[in-house]
């Protein structure tokens, strides 16, 4: 797949998603990964985050801005634009398909079916992407329950910070935001105590002066610091199974 240039025409404006390089993929996805929680990134955030220099993560963005895709505000921090978010979701939604077949239909681990999917998704075709969504069952989340663009993230409920949530309360896990799934540590842990969207939960214990806070969840008791504790939203109580997708067969 050719690079993406940085010509001045309408055409780099209106460029799907798919016909991005796969450099320029990855840029515009972990600045829409690194930026969902309302962050203000700059370009040497994401050059540390992709391990390359911060004059080749200001050389993308550059390309990037004249393909209409992303600003440079006030104080270098980088904002998506409309066009570049459109094109952002559909990269995140590759990735996320690609992580449900992975997880769902391979077997793999959600660290590790992150990772393959970072490979996979650049090389999807907009057909395979469609076959994909069919065999899934229209996915409308990412498996860790992150939705998928913009306007399904409007339609879905907020849900509130796990580390909110006072002891003796029950709640529902909701999402494992973009944050948490950016420490693959936490997301191995979270995912081998069963603490993925849907499950059930009771608070046994919250303590600031501890910083920690202890769970029973679906495989019996779990502790987390309070700040990866407050990389998890949930929902007080029982949550609508619908919230939920589920594979088809699965």
């Amino acid at each position: 797949m050719s690079r993406s240039t940085s010509g001045h025409g309408g055409e780099g404006r209106h460029r799907p998603s798919s016909d991005l390089s796969s450099s320029a993929q990855e840029y515009l996805l972990t600045l829409r990964i690194m930026a969902g929680d309302g962050s203000r990134i700059t370009a040497s955030q994401v050059a540390r985050k992709l391990g390359v220099s911060t004059q080749a993560a200001s050389e993308m963005f550059r390309r990037l801005a004249a393909d209409g895709l992303v600003t440079l505000a006030e104080g270098r921090e980088l904002q998506l634009t409309k066009p570049g978010r459109t094109a952002a979701d559909g990269i995140f939604r590759r990735h996320a398909l690609c992580e449900w077949l992975l997880t769902e239909i391979v077997g793999l681990g959600w660290a590790e079916s992150d990772a393959e999917a970072e490979r996979l998704q650049a090389a999807i075709s907009p057909r395979v992407e469609a076959q994909l969504d069919e065999l899934l069952g229209h996915p409308e989340t990412c498996p860790h329950g992150n939705p998928l663009d913009a306007e399904t993230a409007k339609r879905r409920p907020a849900g509130e910070p796990l580390a909110s949530i006072e002891a003796g309360q029950r709640a529902t896990i909701y999402r494992i935001t973009e944050a948490a799934e950016e420490d693959a540590g936490l997301l191995s842990y979270l995912e081998a105590r069963g603490l993925r969207p849907g499950a059930h939960v009771t608070i046994l214990a919250r303590s600031e002066s501890l910083d920690s806070l202890t769970l029973d969840g679906p495989l019996g008791r779990a502790t987390l610091g309070l700040r990866p504790a407050g990389l998890v939203r949930v929902i007080r109580g029982d949550a609508d199974p619908a919230l939920f997708h589920r594979v088809p067969g699965r």
